[in-house]
This record gives C-alpha cells, structure tokens and sequence, in this order.
C-alpha cells in the first residue's frame, strides 16, 4: 500500500476509467465472483459507466482507494417497487489480488451496510459463489446468513457453479 491511508468513498464521473478497468480485471481474474464476461463488461460505453456508478437514493458504487488508485468497489442497489423498497442488493464486490487479505473488502462491505443504514433500508442481499470460500467467510462474519442455494447459477466454459443466497437484516 502506499502511504497514503486507504479511503473509501462513492465514486464519480471522475472515476469511470479506474472502474472500467478494474471491472474488466475482475471478469478475468475471478469469473465465477462477476456475471459479466470479459467480452459483455468491454461493451459498457463510458456514458452507461457514468449511470452506473451515479449516486442516487437507488444506487451507488463504493470505491476503495491506495491513494488516487481505486483497488475495490462494491455496487448498491435499492428496489424500486413499493413492496420491495426496504431491500438493498450488493453487487460487484472486487479487490485487487495485490490487496486481498487486508480487510479492503470488509470496509467496502461495512461502507455499504452503514449507507443501506442510513437509508432506512430493512435488509440486504447477495449472492456468493460457492466456489469463494473466503468471500462467503467474509460475509457471514458480517452477520449474513444463506436463505438458499441457487444451483447452476452460472455456466463458464460448461462449468455450472452454485451460488449462495445471503441476506443480511438491517433493523
């Protein structure tokens, strides 16, 4: 890390090539922890990454920062419909190998539990691979808990992977 303390902030316009890029690591250096191929990831224009990453009451996208270097992110996302308002959804988790195991991920993840918060939101969601022993370790030290498995979540090269079904309560 560089001397700089590591700060965690939403990200901005400003921000859109740093996310761009470390989207497009992510595809490749964890498939099964990101739905978007490489290929489907590269297709996102910079104005589609600008609405993206806009902070808003329904969305937002944490950024982790090592200095001016984004090295995590973490997207949020609020439901729309009435009925299903008091939910947040997590997407997008990444941290940068050179920076796993240094707690990024959890302040990202706490950055995100402390917004959903203060947005009176009710609980969480997210889904996990079960090919990612240490980010489902993650959450559950966060207090979330398997309401279910989706089986043959996703198929990378003809590979199907479960993914875990985790919720989080807010209140």
């Amino acid at each position: 890390m560089n001397a700089d303390p590591l700060t965690i902030r939403p990200l901005t316009a400003d921000d859109i090539d740093a996310f761009h890029a470390l989207r497009l690591r992510a595809t490749v250096d964890t498939p099964y922890g990101i739905v978007p191929t490489r290929e489907e990831e590269a297709r996102w224009t910079r104005e589609e990454n600008i609405a993206r990453v806009r902070q808003t009451g329904q969305q937002a996208v944490f950024g982790a920062f090592d200095g001016a270097v984004l090295i995590g992110i973490v997207g949020w996302r609020r439901e729309t419909r009435q009925k299903l308002a008091h939910k947040v959804l997590i997407w997008g988790v990444f941290v940068e190998p050179a920076y796993r195991r240094a707690g990024v991920a959890r302040r990202l993840m706490e950055r995100a539990i402390e917004h959903a918060r203060a947005n009176g939101l009710r609980q969480m969601h997210l889904s996990v691979s079960a090919r990612n022993p240490r980010a489902q370790a993650l959450y559950r030290s966060l207090g979330f808990t398997i309401y279910g498995v989706e089986p043959r979540a996703m198929c990378i090269d003809g590979e199907y992977t479960d993914e875990e079904l985790m919720v989080l309560m807010l209140d």
